[in-house]
């Protein structure tokens, strides 16, 4: 079952939300919108996502607040961070953006194309390291299988050099034989 890659979008205000999930549109990603830090937080929780669009400045908790919870939790500190504000291009918010974990910092009015641009990169990122996971799952069932094997022709062998036990030879082809159907199970 493949998982298809989300982007959280974070912003206080809900037409903001609504034109970056147009401009996402047609992109292989889900957009999931929250309007705030917390809601941000508690969505995180419960799904994994490919991006963060996130707002730098909005009430209660702003963005640089809200990726700094998210870059001190386990789950959520790989998570890349693309600042979204409509603040003027102050140097110092940028720092500040990247201080707290932020991968890139756009102002307001940014280009869609830009930003489009972006997101797939990370989505590609996030589907390619699912894929490797994946492979690397396998990799290791397959290492496990193997031992296995590995350690029934091992005990089979030491039952047939012994040659003093009559049964040794049944045992050995009975180890050899649950060890084959036991790795292709």
């Amino acid at each position: 079952m493949t998982q298809i890659a989300k982007a959280l979008l974070v912003d206080d205000r809900r037409e903001n939300l609504m034109a970056l999930e147009a401009i996402l549109q047609g992109l292989p990603v889900q957009s999931v919108a929250v309007e705030s830090g917390e809601a941000a937080l508690k969505q995180l929780l419960v799904d994994d996502f490919a991006v963060i669009l996130l707002d730098a400045q909005m009430p209660d908790m702003d963005g640089f607040e809200t990726a700094s919870h998210i870059k001190r939790r386990e789950r959520t500190r790989h998570v890349p961070i693309i600042f979204l504000t409509a603040a003027d291009r102050d140097a110092q918010l940028a720092l500040r953006g990247y201080a707290v974990g932020a991968v890139d910092y756009l102002t307001k009015p940014f280009d869609p194309w830009v930003l489009r641009a972006k997101v797939s990169v990370f989505v590609e990122l996030w589907v390619k390291t699912r894929q490797l996971a994946a492979q690397s799952d396998l990799v290791r069932e397959r290492d496990a299988q193997w031992r296995v094997l590995t350690d029934a022709v091992d005990e089979a062998t030491t039952l047939l050099r012994a040659g003093d036990d009559p049964d040794a030879r049944d045992r050995a082809v009975e180890l050899l034989e649950q060890a084959r159907w036991g790795s292709t199970a």
